[in-house]
């Protein structure tokens, strides 16, 4: 007798003898991109023989065309399939090969879905090929194997401004922007970010690497810190300049930006510096504002894309409302300067808002949007800012200090605030573009109206 196995019938082995056999190839073509209907053409001719796709994929690299497409097809005397492929290839031009995989090749190839799988961005005003070799060796190193690579930002051209020696400052508003695909378990993944981040202090280049899920390609809240995060200045110190204490408070920010001194403490001795000041002065520096490079681009797409934009600033309000009426921010919070007769008390009303506080209205904004913390994004630059970006799902540090880059998950030192539309993997040619922005010359989009 048989234990543990279920008989087969004469009739279920004659009808498996009876179905034809089947085999697996690699297909690729390579060629000129200007072949209209090769793709068509292809699947048309396979259409004809019963072939399965089991994937495609397909890339282009100034006008040359590599096309992959991993096929099942019936094992026919002559796999006259092929025969047709190659025929209809060499009538158009183009250069044909099949590779045939075998079934357990195949089927482990299929079990490797279920890898971790993480999204790598490579930022840089010119992608020059050392730094690629650095990322790329890191990912190697850490067992991740890169299963695509897209190139986001726009085609750049090397006539007019954006070039070397055309006077325009070489690079200097060019951008570059890599995103590689990449999957399989690294040894550490913190370790592995240290690694990135090391290789951002002594080379032109961000590296960004978050795992690939269904938040990341899902935020829908954008909170920034707002003295130079913002806008490319501390305000405190442009009043502080006006009333004569320019330096004695641009040291104590220094120190409080470093983390050296409690921020609440730094706030107040940097108010009572500035006691006395007419609000008129106050009115003329918010007029005249130096938004950062980048700023109005990146909300004017965010808020298209449906985001809530707010700042958190340790900042003032006076100065945070003028940018909420020119960037149409949603949620401000900051500092309340005091005014009597006209003038600054050197004093605020209500609750400072320091690192703290900014960690926790992060939390009250993103409840009242119905939003899990994984779907927010905070900016910031200085120390009182990491709190929120260690709790947001996505924490930016802007041109930010080394002790602020090494809390933050992602760092950006060599773009302005638009290159966070890379981290979410817009592509140039998708975005609105800034007028007057001639660096994004692959396609001309209408302009945003702030």
């Amino acid at each position: 007798p048989s234990y543990g196995a279920t008989p087969v019938s004469s009739e279920l082995r004659t009808e498996a003898n009876k179905m034809p056999r089947r085999e697996i190839f690699l297909l690729t073509v390579k060629g000129e991109r200007a072949r209209p209907g090769l793709t068509a053409s292809l699947a048309e001719t396979m259409g004809k023989h019963d072939v399965t796709i089991l994937d495609v994929g397909q890339a282009e690299i100034h006008d040359m065309l590599s096309l992959g497409m991993l096929i099942e097809a019936p094992a026919e005397p002559g796999l006259n399939v092929l025969k047709e492929i190659v025929f209809m290839a060499h009538h158009l031009g183009l250069t044909v090969n099949f590779t045939p995989i075998s079934s357990p090749d195949y089927e482990r190839w299929v079990a490797e879905q279920t890898k971790p799988r993480f999204t790598v961005t490579l930022l840089t005003r010119r992608l020059q090929a050392q730094y690629l070799a650095i990322v790329t060796k890191i990912l190697f190193e850490n067992n991740l194997n890169i299963d695509s690579i897209t190139r986001l930002s726009g085609r750049m051209s090397l006539r007019g401004n954006g070039a070397p020696g055309s006077g325009g400052g070489g690079y200097t508003k060019s951008r570059s922007a890599l995103q590689f695909e990449v999957s399989g378990k690294p040894r550490n993944v913190d370790q592995m970010r240290e690694e990135l981040f090391k290789v951002s202090l002594t080379q032109p280049v961000d590296i960004a690497i978050q795992e690939d899920d269904l938040f990341r390609r899902n935020r829908r809240l954008i909170l920034f810190d707002m003295d130079s995060t913002l806008i490319q200045c501390e305000v405190i110190d442009e009043l502080a300049k006006k009333a004569g204490v320019g330096e004695k408070v641009a040291e104590i920010t220094e120190s409080a930006m470093r983390g050296e001194l409690d921020f609440k403490e730094s706030f107040r001795r940097r108010m009572k510096l500035l006691k006395g000041m007419d609000e008129n002065v106050l009115q003329g520096i918010a007029e005249s504002l130096p938004v950062t490079e980048g700023a109005p681009r990146l909300i004017s797409n965010l808020k298209r894309l449906g985001y809530k934009v707010g700042i958190l600033s340790g900042g003032f309000t006076f100065f945070a409302r003028h940018l909420q009426k020119k960037l149409g921010i949603d949620y401000v919070h900051a500092n309340e300067l005091e005014f009597k007769d006209g003038k600054l008390t050197g004093e605020v009303t209500g609750e400072v808002v320091d690192g703290n506080k900014k960690a926790e209205l992060l939390q009250v904004i993103a409840k009242k949007e119905g939003l899990n913390l994984k779907q927010v994004i905070a900016v910031g630059d200085g120390a009182n800012d990491i709190p929120m970006l260690k709790l947001a799902g996505l924490g930016v540090a802007f041109h930010a200090k080394p002790k602020v880059k090494e809390q933050a998950k992602v760092g950006i030192s060599t773009l302005g605030l638009d290159g966070i539309l890379y981290l979410l993997g817009v592509r140039d040619r998708e975005a609105l573009n800034e007028p007057g922005d001639a660096s994004l010359n692959e396609v001309m989009l209408p302009t945003a109206k702030l």
